[in-house]
Protein backbone atom coordinates (compact mmCIF):
# COMPACT_ATOMS: atom_id res chain seq x y z
CA UNK A 1 0.00 0.00 0.00
CA UNK A 2 3.26 2.35 -0.15
CA UNK A 3 5.66 4.09 2.58
CA UNK A 4 3.31 6.40 3.31
CA UNK A 5 0.19 4.70 4.05
CA UNK A 6 -1.01 5.33 7.77
CA UNK A 7 -2.20 2.14 10.05
CA UNK A 8 -3.79 4.14 12.81
CA UNK A 9 -6.68 2.08 14.10
CA UNK A 10 -8.57 5.21 14.02
CA UNK A 11 -8.05 8.77 11.70
CA UNK A 12 -9.43 11.58 13.59
CA UNK A 13 -10.28 14.30 12.03
CA UNK A 14 -7.78 17.34 12.93
CA UNK A 15 -5.23 13.76 11.60
CA UNK A 16 -6.96 14.21 8.30
CA UNK A 17 -6.51 18.05 8.27
CA UNK A 18 -3.32 18.33 9.27
CA UNK A 19 -1.81 15.33 6.60
CA UNK A 20 -0.42 16.94 3.69
CA UNK A 21 2.34 14.12 2.42
CA UNK A 22 1.03 12.67 -0.71
CA UNK A 23 0.00 8.65 0.05
CA UNK A 24 -3.08 6.95 1.76
CA UNK A 25 -3.68 6.81 5.03
CA UNK A 26 -6.36 4.02 6.71
CA UNK A 27 -8.87 5.63 8.13
CA UNK A 28 -10.83 2.05 9.23
CA UNK A 29 -10.49 -1.78 8.04
CA UNK A 30 -10.94 -0.81 4.82
CA UNK A 31 -11.17 3.01 4.43
CA UNK A 32 -8.40 5.40 2.95
CA UNK A 33 -7.68 8.90 2.94
CA UNK A 34 -5.81 9.34 -0.57
CA UNK A 35 -3.61 12.35 -0.27
CA UNK A 36 -2.00 12.83 -4.61
CA UNK A 37 0.53 15.36 -4.84
CA UNK A 38 -1.19 18.05 -5.67
CA UNK A 39 -2.66 18.22 -1.99
CA UNK A 40 -6.07 16.89 -3.07
CA UNK A 41 -7.77 14.84 -0.52
CA UNK A 42 -9.68 11.76 -1.45
CA UNK A 43 -11.77 8.85 0.15
CA UNK A 44 -11.12 5.90 -1.31
CA UNK A 45 -12.26 2.36 -0.84
CA UNK A 46 -10.63 -0.94 -0.92
CA UNK A 47 -13.00 -3.97 -1.20
CA UNK A 48 -12.46 -7.53 -2.49
CA UNK A 49 -15.77 -8.50 -4.64
CA UNK A 50 -16.05 -11.42 -6.40
CA UNK A 51 -11.93 -12.25 -5.84
CA UNK A 52 -10.68 -9.44 -7.33
CA UNK A 53 -9.86 -5.96 -5.56
CA UNK A 54 -11.12 -2.71 -6.50
CA UNK A 55 -10.88 0.82 -5.56
CA UNK A 56 -14.35 2.77 -4.98
CA UNK A 57 -14.39 6.50 -4.44
CA UNK A 58 -16.52 8.08 -1.95
CA UNK A 59 -15.86 11.99 -2.10
CA UNK A 60 -13.52 14.13 -1.47
CA UNK A 61 -12.74 15.83 2.42
CA UNK A 62 -13.71 17.88 4.08
CA UNK A 63 -17.15 17.95 1.22
CA UNK A 64 -17.52 14.25 2.59
CA UNK A 65 -17.10 14.38 6.18
CA UNK A 66 -15.00 11.33 8.14
CA UNK A 67 -18.14 10.07 9.37
CA UNK A 68 -19.88 10.25 6.37
CA UNK A 69 -17.36 8.03 4.93
CA UNK A 70 -16.83 5.50 7.52
CA UNK A 71 -20.68 5.32 7.40
CA UNK A 72 -20.61 4.73 3.61
CA UNK A 73 -17.55 2.55 4.16
CA UNK A 74 -19.79 0.29 6.93
CA UNK A 75 -22.37 -0.14 4.33
CA UNK A 76 -20.76 -1.52 1.33
CA UNK A 77 -19.04 -4.15 3.50
CA UNK A 78 -22.37 -5.30 4.28
CA UNK A 79 -23.66 -5.67 0.82
CA UNK A 80 -20.34 -7.56 -0.12
CA UNK A 81 -20.80 -9.63 2.55
CA UNK A 82 -24.65 -10.40 1.55
CA UNK A 83 -23.47 -11.02 -1.90
CA UNK A 84 -23.98 -7.55 -3.12
CA UNK A 85 -21.92 -5.24 -5.47
CA UNK A 86 -21.30 -1.82 -4.42
CA UNK A 87 -19.28 -1.29 -7.68
CA UNK A 88 -22.26 -2.01 -9.83
CA UNK A 89 -24.62 0.18 -7.82
CA UNK A 90 -22.66 3.29 -8.39
CA UNK A 91 -22.22 2.66 -11.69
CA UNK A 92 -25.96 2.15 -12.10
CA UNK A 93 -26.35 5.25 -10.04
CA UNK A 94 -24.69 7.31 -13.04
CA UNK A 95 -26.40 5.57 -15.60
CA UNK A 96 -25.83 7.84 -19.16
CA UNK A 97 -29.03 9.46 -21.16
CA UNK A 98 -29.67 7.27 -24.37
CA UNK A 99 -28.70 11.08 -26.04
CA UNK A 100 -25.30 10.52 -24.24
CA UNK A 101 -24.85 6.96 -24.96
CA UNK A 102 -25.21 7.75 -28.25
CA UNK A 103 -22.37 10.63 -28.14
CA UNK A 104 -19.98 8.44 -26.23
CA UNK A 105 -20.60 5.62 -29.03
CA UNK A 106 -19.77 7.82 -32.11
CA UNK A 107 -17.01 8.87 -30.05
CA UNK A 108 -15.83 5.35 -29.87
CA UNK A 109 -16.16 4.37 -33.47
CA UNK A 110 -15.06 7.85 -35.32
CA UNK A 111 -11.33 6.78 -35.67
CA UNK A 112 -13.31 3.91 -37.63
CA UNK A 113 -15.15 6.09 -39.50
CA UNK A 114 -12.27 8.63 -40.81
CA UNK A 115 -13.05 12.05 -42.59
CA UNK A 116 -16.54 11.11 -44.34
CA UNK A 117 -19.94 11.89 -43.42
CA UNK A 118 -20.96 8.97 -42.10
CA UNK A 119 -20.58 10.49 -38.11
CA UNK A 120 -22.98 13.13 -39.64
CA UNK A 121 -25.53 10.56 -41.00
CA UNK A 122 -25.28 8.61 -37.56
CA UNK A 123 -26.48 12.27 -35.62
CA UNK A 124 -29.11 13.00 -38.03
CA UNK A 125 -31.10 10.00 -37.84
CA UNK A 126 -30.60 9.63 -34.27
CA UNK A 127 -32.26 13.14 -33.75
CA UNK A 128 -34.76 12.48 -36.27
CA UNK A 129 -36.08 8.97 -35.64
CA UNK A 130 -34.72 7.83 -31.75
CA UNK A 131 -33.82 10.75 -29.50
CA UNK A 132 -38.04 11.79 -29.47
CA UNK A 133 -38.74 8.96 -28.10
CA UNK A 134 -34.99 7.52 -26.50
CA UNK A 135 -33.06 10.51 -26.37
CA UNK A 136 -33.77 11.54 -22.23
CA UNK A 137 -34.06 7.72 -21.42
CA UNK A 138 -31.45 6.54 -19.53
CA UNK A 139 -30.17 3.10 -21.24
CA UNK A 140 -31.14 0.81 -18.26
CA UNK A 141 -35.03 2.13 -18.76
CA UNK A 142 -35.00 1.48 -22.24
CA UNK A 143 -37.59 -1.55 -22.85
CA UNK A 144 -38.26 -3.54 -25.62
CA UNK A 145 -41.47 -1.76 -26.40
CA UNK A 146 -39.52 1.80 -26.85
CA UNK A 147 -37.40 0.48 -29.08
CA UNK A 148 -40.65 -0.89 -31.21
CA UNK A 149 -42.15 2.58 -30.84
CA UNK A 150 -38.99 4.14 -33.11
CA UNK A 151 -38.97 1.75 -35.10
CA UNK A 152 -42.44 0.56 -36.20
CA UNK A 153 -43.59 3.27 -38.04
CA UNK A 154 -40.74 3.57 -39.95
CA UNK A 155 -40.52 -0.23 -40.73
CA UNK A 156 -42.25 -0.75 -43.68
CA UNK A 157 -42.56 2.78 -45.13
CA UNK A 158 -38.54 3.26 -44.82
CA UNK A 159 -37.16 -0.03 -44.76
CA UNK A 160 -33.55 0.97 -45.07
CA UNK A 161 -33.85 3.64 -42.89
CA UNK A 162 -35.70 1.37 -40.10
CA UNK A 163 -32.67 -1.14 -40.44
CA UNK A 164 -29.86 1.35 -40.40
CA UNK A 165 -31.72 3.25 -37.73
CA UNK A 166 -32.30 -0.53 -35.74
CA UNK A 167 -28.58 -1.28 -36.38
CA UNK A 168 -27.41 2.17 -34.71
CA UNK A 169 -29.59 1.82 -31.86
CA UNK A 170 -28.03 -1.44 -31.51
CA UNK A 171 -24.54 -0.30 -31.66
CA UNK A 172 -25.52 2.30 -28.47
CA UNK A 173 -26.85 -0.69 -26.33
CA UNK A 174 -23.89 -2.51 -26.90
CA UNK A 175 -21.53 0.36 -25.79
CA UNK A 176 -24.41 0.79 -22.70
CA UNK A 177 -24.12 -3.08 -22.26
CA UNK A 178 -19.94 -3.37 -22.40
CA UNK A 179 -19.84 -0.67 -19.88
CA UNK A 180 -22.33 -2.65 -16.82
CA UNK A 181 -24.97 -0.48 -17.64
CA UNK A 182 -27.32 -2.68 -19.30
CA UNK A 183 -28.32 -6.40 -18.91
CA UNK A 184 -29.99 -7.26 -22.67
CA UNK A 185 -29.39 -5.28 -25.90
CA UNK A 186 -33.31 -4.12 -26.29
CA UNK A 187 -32.44 -3.45 -29.92
CA UNK A 188 -30.99 -6.91 -30.46
CA UNK A 189 -32.42 -10.06 -30.27
CA UNK A 190 -35.01 -9.47 -27.85
CA UNK A 191 -36.77 -7.70 -31.05
CA UNK A 192 -36.82 -10.92 -32.91
CA UNK A 193 -40.48 -11.73 -34.21
CA UNK A 194 -41.69 -8.22 -32.86
CA UNK A 195 -41.02 -6.82 -36.72
CA UNK A 196 -42.29 -8.18 -39.99
CA UNK A 197 -39.74 -9.66 -42.26
CA UNK A 198 -39.01 -7.50 -44.97
CA UNK A 199 -38.10 -8.21 -48.31
CA UNK A 200 -34.50 -7.46 -49.11
CA UNK A 201 -34.78 -5.17 -52.75
CA UNK A 202 -31.64 -4.68 -54.41
CA UNK A 203 -31.13 -0.81 -55.32
CA UNK A 204 -28.98 1.00 -57.57
CA UNK A 205 -28.00 4.32 -58.49
CA UNK A 206 -29.33 5.50 -61.33
CA UNK A 207 -26.80 5.63 -63.76
CA UNK A 208 -27.21 6.92 -67.69
CA UNK A 209 -25.89 4.63 -70.53
CA UNK A 210 -22.33 5.05 -71.33
CA UNK A 211 -22.52 5.94 -74.67
CA UNK A 212 -24.97 9.11 -73.76
CA UNK A 213 -22.04 9.93 -71.15
CA UNK A 214 -20.05 12.41 -73.27
CA UNK A 215 -22.89 14.46 -74.31
CA UNK A 216 -23.90 14.91 -70.57
CA UNK A 217 -20.48 16.17 -69.66
CA UNK A 218 -21.26 18.76 -72.45
CA UNK A 219 -24.02 19.60 -71.48
CA UNK A 220 -22.48 19.95 -67.75
CA UNK A 221 -19.55 22.33 -69.23
CA UNK A 222 -22.34 24.43 -70.76
CA UNK A 223 -24.06 24.93 -67.27
CA UNK A 224 -23.99 28.58 -65.87
CA UNK A 225 -22.80 26.47 -62.15
CA UNK A 226 -19.73 28.06 -60.54
CA UNK A 227 -16.15 26.82 -62.29
CA UNK A 228 -15.32 25.08 -59.19
CA UNK A 229 -18.37 22.50 -59.06
CA UNK A 230 -18.28 22.56 -63.18
CA UNK A 231 -14.32 21.38 -63.06
CA UNK A 232 -15.05 18.93 -59.56
CA UNK A 233 -17.79 17.10 -62.17
CA UNK A 234 -15.60 16.63 -64.89
CA UNK A 235 -12.67 15.53 -62.81
CA UNK A 236 -14.72 13.10 -60.83
CA UNK A 237 -16.60 11.72 -64.60
CA UNK A 238 -13.12 11.41 -66.04
CA UNK A 239 -11.35 9.72 -62.76
CA UNK A 240 -14.52 7.91 -62.12
CA UNK A 241 -13.94 8.74 -58.32
CA UNK A 242 -16.16 9.16 -55.51
CA UNK A 243 -18.14 12.34 -55.17
CA UNK A 244 -15.98 13.32 -51.69
CA UNK A 245 -13.00 12.06 -53.12
CA UNK A 246 -12.98 14.05 -55.91
CA UNK A 247 -15.23 17.41 -53.63
CA UNK A 248 -12.54 17.26 -51.39
CA UNK A 249 -9.38 16.70 -53.31
CA UNK A 250 -5.66 18.70 -52.05
CA UNK A 251 -2.88 19.47 -54.17
CA UNK A 252 -0.70 18.05 -51.97
CA UNK A 253 -2.09 14.39 -52.70
CA UNK A 254 -1.54 15.16 -56.81
CA UNK A 255 1.80 14.83 -58.46
CA UNK A 256 0.96 16.43 -62.18
CA UNK A 257 4.26 15.13 -63.25
CA UNK A 258 3.70 11.89 -62.23
CA UNK A 259 0.31 12.10 -63.73
CA UNK A 260 -1.08 10.40 -60.67
CA UNK A 261 -3.49 11.29 -57.73
CA UNK A 262 -2.42 9.38 -54.30
CA UNK A 263 -5.86 9.42 -52.27
CA UNK A 264 -5.08 8.88 -48.55
CA UNK A 265 -6.47 5.82 -46.91
CA UNK A 266 -8.71 7.98 -44.44
CA UNK A 267 -10.33 9.66 -47.07
CA UNK A 268 -11.20 6.19 -48.85
CA UNK A 269 -14.15 4.09 -48.57
CA UNK A 270 -12.42 1.01 -47.95
CA UNK A 271 -10.13 2.79 -45.99
CA UNK A 272 -6.55 1.83 -47.77
CA UNK A 273 -4.81 4.77 -50.21
CA UNK A 274 -5.87 4.72 -53.86
CA UNK A 275 -3.79 5.97 -56.38
CA UNK A 276 -5.36 7.30 -59.73
CA UNK A 277 -3.69 7.55 -62.87
CA UNK A 278 -4.40 10.82 -64.46
CA UNK A 279 -5.25 10.85 -67.93
CA UNK A 280 -4.35 13.86 -70.24
CA UNK A 281 -7.90 15.10 -70.31
CA UNK A 282 -7.94 14.93 -66.16
CA UNK A 283 -4.63 17.22 -65.89
CA UNK A 284 -6.06 19.57 -68.53
CA UNK A 285 -9.01 19.97 -65.68
CA UNK A 286 -6.56 20.38 -63.21
CA UNK A 287 -4.87 23.00 -64.90
CA UNK A 288 -7.89 25.11 -65.16
CA UNK A 289 -8.61 24.56 -61.52
CA UNK A 290 -5.29 26.25 -60.61
CA UNK A 291 -6.64 29.68 -60.45
CA UNK A 292 -9.42 29.01 -57.96
CA UNK A 293 -6.80 28.57 -55.45
CA UNK A 294 -8.02 30.22 -52.33
CA UNK A 295 -4.98 29.32 -49.65
CA UNK A 296 -6.71 26.04 -48.66
CA UNK A 297 -5.04 23.67 -50.41
CA UNK A 298 -8.26 22.52 -51.90
CA UNK A 299 -8.05 21.70 -55.58
CA UNK A 300 -11.51 22.90 -55.99
CA UNK A 301 -12.68 25.10 -53.46
CA UNK A 302 -16.51 26.34 -52.41
CA UNK A 303 -17.50 29.91 -53.87
CA UNK A 304 -19.70 30.75 -51.46
CA UNK A 305 -17.95 29.22 -48.42
CA UNK A 306 -14.47 30.60 -47.94
CA UNK A 307 -11.66 27.43 -46.71
CA UNK A 308 -14.56 25.15 -47.33
CA UNK A 309 -15.03 22.26 -49.94
CA UNK A 310 -18.26 21.99 -51.72
CA UNK A 311 -21.14 20.40 -50.74
CA UNK A 312 -22.54 17.36 -51.64
CA UNK A 313 -25.88 18.57 -53.33
CA UNK A 314 -23.61 21.19 -55.22
CA UNK A 315 -23.36 18.67 -57.93
CA UNK A 316 -26.33 16.62 -57.70
CA UNK A 317 -27.61 20.51 -58.25
CA UNK A 318 -25.95 20.69 -61.97
CA UNK A 319 -28.27 17.61 -62.87
CA UNK A 320 -31.01 18.72 -61.47
CA UNK A 321 -30.77 22.28 -63.18
CA UNK A 322 -29.74 20.26 -66.58
CA UNK A 323 -32.28 17.91 -66.64
CA UNK A 324 -30.12 14.67 -65.92
CA UNK A 325 -31.00 14.12 -62.25
CA UNK A 326 -34.33 12.24 -63.13
CA UNK A 327 -32.12 9.69 -65.06
CA UNK A 328 -28.48 9.90 -63.46
CA UNK A 329 -27.42 10.67 -59.31
CA UNK A 330 -23.44 11.58 -59.35
CA UNK A 331 -22.48 8.00 -58.45
CA UNK A 332 -23.96 6.88 -61.11
CA UNK A 333 -21.37 7.79 -63.46
CA UNK A 334 -18.82 5.39 -61.73
CA UNK A 335 -21.74 2.51 -62.77
CA UNK A 336 -21.95 4.01 -65.86
CA UNK A 337 -17.93 3.56 -66.17
CA UNK A 338 -17.98 0.36 -64.93
CA UNK A 339 -20.74 -0.74 -67.98
CA UNK A 340 -18.03 0.97 -70.31
CA UNK A 341 -15.50 -1.63 -69.32
CA UNK A 342 -18.10 -4.31 -69.15
CA UNK A 343 -19.17 -3.67 -72.85
CA UNK A 344 -15.92 -2.85 -74.55
CA UNK A 345 -14.07 -5.98 -72.85
CA UNK A 346 -11.87 -4.48 -70.23
CA UNK A 347 -10.51 -7.07 -68.27
CA UNK A 348 -12.93 -7.10 -65.01
CA UNK A 349 -9.64 -7.30 -62.55
CA UNK A 350 -8.50 -3.86 -63.48
CA UNK A 351 -12.09 -2.41 -63.53
CA UNK A 352 -12.70 -3.17 -60.39
CA UNK A 353 -9.23 -1.55 -59.27
CA UNK A 354 -9.85 1.75 -60.87
CA UNK A 355 -13.05 2.12 -58.77
CA UNK A 356 -11.19 1.09 -55.97
CA UNK A 357 -13.02 -1.78 -55.28
CA UNK A 358 -11.83 -4.95 -53.64
CA UNK A 359 -11.85 -8.01 -55.38
CA UNK A 360 -12.81 -11.14 -52.72
CA UNK A 361 -12.37 -14.80 -52.50
CA UNK A 362 -9.57 -17.00 -54.01
CA UNK A 363 -9.65 -14.50 -57.36
CA UNK A 364 -8.63 -11.52 -55.33
CA UNK A 365 -6.00 -13.34 -53.33
CA UNK A 366 -4.07 -13.22 -56.89
CA UNK A 367 -3.97 -9.49 -57.16
CA UNK A 368 -0.79 -7.77 -54.85
CA UNK A 369 -0.28 -5.31 -57.37
CA UNK A 370 -2.73 -2.25 -57.82
CA UNK A 371 -2.33 -3.17 -61.58
CA UNK A 372 -1.47 0.58 -62.00
CA UNK A 373 0.24 0.64 -65.16
CA UNK A 374 -2.82 -1.21 -66.67
CA UNK A 375 -5.56 1.24 -65.24
CA UNK A 376 -3.45 4.19 -66.70
CA UNK A 377 -3.91 2.89 -69.92
CA UNK A 378 -7.31 1.79 -69.30
CA UNK A 379 -8.26 5.49 -68.00
CA UNK A 380 -6.27 6.94 -70.73
CA UNK A 381 -9.32 4.95 -73.07
CA UNK A 382 -12.08 6.35 -71.01
CA UNK A 383 -10.82 10.20 -71.38
CA UNK A 384 -10.54 9.57 -74.88
CA UNK A 385 -14.10 7.76 -75.27
CA UNK A 386 -15.42 10.71 -72.94
CA UNK A 387 -13.46 13.75 -75.38
CA UNK A 388 -14.87 11.93 -78.44
CA UNK A 389 -10.82 11.85 -79.96
CA UNK A 390 -9.05 8.85 -81.55
CA UNK A 391 -8.15 6.21 -78.61
CA UNK A 392 -4.41 4.76 -78.89
CA UNK A 393 -4.66 1.29 -78.69
CA UNK A 394 -2.88 -0.04 -75.62
CA UNK A 395 -3.24 -3.93 -75.01
CA UNK A 396 -4.84 -4.41 -71.51
CA UNK A 397 -3.65 -7.70 -71.34
CA UNK A 398 -0.42 -7.39 -71.68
Amino acid sequence: MGANVGYQSMLTVARAKSLTAPGMYRADPTLYLRIAPSGAKHWIQRLTIDGRRHDLGLGGFPLVSLAEARETAFDNRRKVRAGGNPLAEKRRANVPTFRQATASTCEALRPRWGQGKHAADWTSSMERYAFPILGELRVNRIQREDVLRVLTPIWARKPETARRVRQRIRSVLRWAHAHGYVQENMAGEALEGALPSLTTRQTHFRALPYSEVPRALDTVRESPASLPSRLCFEFLVLTAARSGEARNAVWAELDTEAREWRIPSERMKGGREHRVPLSDAALSVLEQARALDDGSGLVFPSPMRAGRSLSDMTLTKILRDRGLAERATVHGFRSAFRDWCAETGKPREIAEAALAHVVGGVEGAYFRSDLFARRRALMDQWAAFLTETEAKVVRLYG
